[in-house]
């Protein structure tokens, strides 16, 4: 082995600003911090591994103590003792402290106990601490007052990628930066940068492949790329990624779309039966099943969501894909996206990933060919006998005719129709002094203006005939409805003498 080998991510990584990649808004905000000297005491980056945490804060401690200005500048040389010190990672001044192996309250004041002195060749000591949430709560605590009020020449540096378990008290104290994950376009640039460096050959296709693997990581697609140069001598092409990932192409993804949806079982499983011989991990092959029904979904034109950018498939397979679409509902498509996030931890958990993928495709092909709600409805209707068929009713039909002679018989249509809300403000605060024709005189005790609109909307529907509601500016001392069920009960003979069981008692209310 040749022991002076670098792998790609060490080799390859960021050394100043500028080569910070598919992070410009933190690149610009650091840099115009410096320029103008408003430099914090307390930074904190998370982001997901790979995004240039570390790397960043490195890149901040040369800013800090390099000597190629007479103060701190965003341009470091990258040539001096103190940049090449800090790079290596052993200048005196920077300590980079690993709070998964520092997690108690000692190492943290050992910690602040020498941030106290002052830098002996730089002009800032700078502490990064990497993972800061795998701290102590005690470790956190003895952290705080020092994070808030340092000494003038230390800064703190503090990365993570779980910023939700770091405590509030403490990210008060910092400036948050969100290092975002690297577009895939960015990481092709890059990577095909590297290969022209390394001087290897890098098809477009497997460039793809391996950007989009990473899923947003520089480090993650570096090592994939270290990998694939390892297992090809030097020419990475697409069918060498697909055998290292252990992933199926994506036109058999496709084709294989295509099979359950068309209902075959036999030949569906004889192409799971093809794939897994030929060493496909059937739990990738689950997960680009489902980035492509995700694709399929937003290419549907049921969503008019218009054309999608980014697609990560080939025009002719995306040709294939709007074929597909053409027969096949956004229903359907939804279904098995359901069932095959619900055989991810299936999937995980299986003693025989084999026999779990084989029924999920069983699954999944009878619920594709399920009939939808709508289509269900359908055919029920369709089914049933064309006999006794009420005859339509259209909107000319007249309501059944209704006699409104007094206050009960008012409440009592309510009742029937289940205007529970309208009957039980009408039964408690209206006094109905006179009901003539199609003319109502009340009085209402809760003062409410949308009363007698909702009382004539309801009398038109109920009666076919437009109602007068005058509404008396004083009582006229009449009953409610609910006073007069009050009544009626207390004159009852045996509600009397129960009452009379109870010298104190008191009815308070009156149920049907």
């Amino acid at each position: 082995m040749d022991a002076n080998y670098t792998v790609l991510a060490r080799k390859y990584r960021s050394q100043d600003f500028q080569s910070l990649i598919g992070q410009d808004v933190l690149v610009k905000t650091l840099t115009t911090a410096i320029n103008t000297g408003r430099i914090a005491h307390a930074y904190i980056f998370t982001g997901i591994r790979g995004t240039g945490k570390t790397s960043t804060a490195r890149i901040l401690a040369k800013a800090l103590n390099c000597q190629s200005a007479d103060r701190a500048t965003a341009t470091p040389c990258g040539v001096c003792e103190n940049c090449r010190a800090i790079a290596a990672g052993q200048h005196i001044d920077v300590m980079e402290i690993d709070a998964a192996s520092h997690t108690g309250v000692d190492n943290m004041r050992e910690i602040l106990d020498a941030a106290q002195y002052r830098p002996t060749n730089g002009r800032y000591k700078v502490y990064i601490i990497d993972e800061v949430h795998m701290l102590s709560t005690s470790a956190f605590n003895a952290l705080l007052k020092t994070l808030e009020e340092p000494p003038a020449h230390v800064i703190f540096i503090l990365a993570t990628t779980e910023i939700r378990k770091v405590p509030v008290t403490i990210l008060s104290r910092c400036q948050r930066f969100d290092l975002v994950r690297v577009p895939v376009d960015t990481l092709k640039k890059h990577f095909a940068w590297i290969a022209t460096q390394e001087k290897i050959e890098l098809t477009d296709g497997a460039n793809e492949m391996l950007a989009r693997a990473a899923d947003g990581s520089v480090r993650d697609g570096l090592s994939l790329l270290d990998q694939a140069i390892a297992q090809t001598g030097g020419h990475v092409d697409e069918e060498a990624v697909l055998n290292m990932l252990k992933r199926a192409d994506r036109n058999v993804v496709v084709d294989f779309m295509k099979t359950i949806l068309s209902g075959d079982v036999a030949t569906a499983l004889d192409k799971v039966d093809e794939i897994y011989t030929n060493g496909a991990d059937l739990s990738i092959l689950l997960t680009d099943m489902m980035e492509w029904t995700h694709w399929a979904t937003r290419m549907h034109p049921a969503l008019r969501a218009g054309e999608v950018q980014n697609l990560p498939y080939t025009a002719d397979q995306r040709e294939q894909m709007r074929e597909i679409n053409s027969r096949t509902s956004l229903n359907t498509l939804s279904r098995l996206w359901q069932v095959m996030v619900a055989a991810v931890p299936e999937m995980q958990s299986a003693g025989n990933q084999k026999q779990c993928f084989d029924m999920l495709i069983v699954r999944m092909m009878h619920i594709a060919q399920m009939p939808s709600v709508d289509e269900i409805i359908r055919q029920n209707k369709s089914a049933q006998p064309d006999v006794a068929k009420p005859a339509p009713v259209t909107e000319s039909a007249q309501p059944k005719a209704v006699e409104i002679k007094s206050g009960k018989d008012l409440a009592d249509l309510m009742q029937a129709n289940k205007e529970i809300l309208l009957y039980s403000y009408y039964s408690s605060n209206i006094e109905i002094s006179e009901i003539s024709g199609t003319e109502i005189k009340y009085f209402d005790r809760g003062n409410d203006e949308t009363f007698p609109h909702k009382l004539a909307d309801f009398l038109i529907k109920k009666t076919g005939k437009n109602w007068t509601l005058s509404r008396q500016s004083e009582s006229v001392h009449a009953t409610t409805i609910t006073e007069q069920k009050h009544q009626e009960l207390v004159s009852d003979p045996l509600v009397a003498s129960a009452m009379d069981l109870f010298a104190d008692g008191e009815i308070i209310g009156v149920s049907k």
